[in-house]
């Protein structure tokens, strides 16, 4: 039963993706309020003002008639309301939420840390993803019906988990780093020309925490050891103070660009964080676990530093105890990520990052999966500059580019075509991923010969 304005808000705003317009008995109905009670229809009516005042909902009727309906939006409707979105499914109240975000931060509503965000989470009867969502993520990440010891599936993609997900997860905290690079860095231990120590610091950290999910898999909870170890592996070498690595913070910190403030207070930081653990290791489906540990650890700020990075991971160990395909965050926009959070942060608002959630999943497990490859649909810009990247892979391979001298010679071969900065960056990475990819029996794509590939593997 709700009875916090903030939830009886949430409570409103899922009726109204239901049903067109609602009122005072439809919430009461629904939450289990009553509408004769003085505290309860106080309640429910200062939830309607706040959203009527925030540009979200509008009235019709008045007095015993008056209903509430999402306000129209002028000039939205067939747009996507983000660049950063633009390939992700999103729901009515996500738009409505990035709408709210692109407000300047001092004309959003100041926000601290709400500790009923949590407790009134209960595992398997609370759900952030509905049962139609469970069954999608499950069909998109299911391996195969054999069941097979924990992590099993993880270790046969090692090599490929570990360039992924250390990739993606540090390029989303802007590492500069590109997927060869990365590659090069993990398999060889040999850092980029020209980049700053700390972002071969970071990826490697990545390395070394993946490696230790993995063996964490046949464990049969997460404690709070096991995510202090991951974060301790993760800031190795990264924090000002060395101590504050793997320890829960003693110190206040801020985020930049939001209006949120974490909690200050070490104790109930610490009781928080125990909460998070027991409720946590409750979860039965790992989607929901998954899920549940990005936003909740995010949220919560649990460290001085690393928080989301160290959440990504967490996120990651459910699935890899269930032998299904990892998330590595492949193709997900930084801005984007970003302001998912900031709908978690300032207003405990899911959805967005929900929306984000799934669709990264899908986009993840197709990496993994020949089947699946096959079936998606064909990258358009790879369609149609489908002889440009034949030809530049296949310049890399007989020209014999060398470690480093690849990724500068793709540039260089890209700056060549004029083609869009935008078009040129997303090229720039289907040309890359196809690289890490080639092998003896897919170079027939690109007019290489066996003996040219081994000669130039030979050099790498």
């Amino acid at each position: 039963m709700p009875r916090k304005k903030r939830e009886i808000e949430t409570l409103i705003l899922e009726l109204l993706e239901e049903k067109p317009q609602i009122n005072l008995q439809d919430v009461a109905e629904a939450g289990g309020l009553s509408k004769v009670k003085a505290a309860d229809r106080k309640a429910m009516t200062r939830a309607f003002q706040t959203l009527v005042a925030q540009g979200i909902l509008q009235t019709k009727g008045a007095a015993r008639a008056r209903a509430y309906c999402l306000k129209e939006r002028k000039g939205v409707a067939d747009t996507k309301p983000s660049l950063a979105f633009k390939e992700i499914p999103l729901s009515e109240r996500s738009e409505r939420l990035i709408e709210y975000l692109a407000k300047p931060v001092h004309a959003r509503t100041p926000a601290g840390y709400h500790h009923d965000f949590l407790a009134t989470y209960e595992p398997n009867r609370t759900f952030y993803l509905d049962k139609s969502a469970r069954v999608e993520l499950l069909n998109a990440g299911r391996v195969e019906s054999i069941v097979r010891p924990a992590g099993t599936y993880a270790r046969n993609i090692l090599n490929r988990l570990l360039i992924d997900l250390s990739w993606n997860s540090s390029r989303l905290e802007g590492n500069t780093y590109s997927l060869l690079e990365t590659k090069r860095l993990i398999e060889l231990g040999e850092s980029a020309v020209g980049k700053d120590i700390t972002e071969a610091q970071m990826i490697l950290n990545h390395k070394g925490a993946i490696e230790y999910i993995i063996e964490l898999a046949p464990e049969a909870k997460i404690g709070s050891h096991e995510v202090c170890s991951v974060h301790a592996l993760l800031s190795e070498n990264l924090l000002g103070d060395p101590s504050a690595s793997g320890r829960l913070r003693q110190i206040t910190v801020g985020i930049s660009g939001t209006t949120y403030l974490p909690l200050d207070n070490p104790h109930v930081l610490k009781e928080c964080f125990d909460l998070f653990i027991q409720k946590l290791n409750k979860i039965e489906n790992p989607f929901e676990q998954s899920l549940f540990s990005l936003i909740h650890l995010s949220y919560m700020q649990a460290f001085e530093d690393v928080n989301k990075r160290t959440a990504r991971l967490i996120a990651n160990i459910p699935l890899i105890k269930h032998n299904l395909k990892p998330l590595s965050f492949i193709d997900v926009d930084q801005e984007a990520y970003a302001k998912s959070l900031l709908g978690v942060y300032e207003k405990n608002d899911i959805s967005l990052f929900k929306d984000l959630f799934l669709w990264a999943y899908k986009r993840s497990s197709q990496r993994y999966s020949a089947i699946q490859q096959s079936m998606g649909e064909p990258n358009p810009l790879k369609l149609k500059y489908r002889q440009v990247v034949q030809n530049i892979v296949r310049a890399i391979i007989i020209e014999k580019a060398v470690g480093p001298e690849v990724v500068s010679k793709i540039r260089k071969l890209l700056e060549d075509q004029k083609l869009p900065r935008e078009e040129e960056t997303q090229l720039f990475q289907v040309i890359e991923t196809e690289i890490v990819s080639l092998h003896d029996g897919n170079i027939a794509r690109f007019r290489i010969r066996p003996s040219e590939f081994q000669e130039w593997k030979a050099l790498q």
